[in-house]
């Protein structure tokens, strides 16, 4: 791409559709709410911050639900999804009354939901929150992990993305494992 063609007046639609080529995994962050209720939406703006202290990072649109509870709110989990989890990621995207009905749980600390099945939980203390414009940066402190084999569930374009086992166990054998942490950079 030439610097001529880079637009200086970006549309939320253009950004949308420029950031959804970046495939992603997908999350569902669960929390509880005033009343102590269980609480959780489907989150793809999440990512690895520091190693030392273990920090992670979620965005959430300062409109959603869950803004109160991840801004002011002492702690979090993030449950990363598995494969076969598309369509706990699309119900826990959609507004409910209730979005644990029939969904097996186990709780953590505090009593936060954990999302059965699910391949890793982060259990995170709220360290900070910044602003980030519409969404709001929530930095946890991660003080609890759990991990479980199995492939992630991935989401790009708007879709899940659908890769057969064989396909995936090829990929992660030919991978180049812990690059990033080796670059120069």
């Amino acid at each position: 791409m030439s610097t001529a063609e880079i637009d200086t007046a970006v549309s939320g639609a253009q950004l949308r559709d420029a950031v959804g080529r970046f495939a992603s995994g997908v999350t569902v962050v669960t929390a509880l709410g005033d009343d102590g209720a269980p609480i959780g939406c489907t989150v793809s703006a999440f990512s690895s911050v520091s190693l030392d202290p273990p920090l992670v990072l979620v965005c959430i649109d300062n409109g959603r639900f869950m803004h109160h509870a991840l801004t002011i709110g002492g702690g979090f989990v993030i449950n990363v999804l598995a494969a076969d989890q598309a369509d706990l990621a699309m119900s826990f995207a959609r507004p409910a009354a209730d979005k644990f009905t029939g969904v097996p749980v186990h709780r953590g600390r505090a009593g936060i939901p954990l999302l059965d099945g699910a391949l890793a939980h982060l259990q995170c203390d709220r360290y900070s929150v910044l602003d980030g414009g519409d969404h709001a940066i929530v930095l946890g402190r991660v003080t609890t992990v759990g991990t479980a084999a199995g492939e992630p569930l991935l989401y790009s374009q708007g879709a899940f993305l659908d890769i057969n086992r064989d396909e995936w166990d090829r990929a992660v054998e030919r991978a180049p494992h812990e690059w990033l942490l080796s670059a120069p950079w």
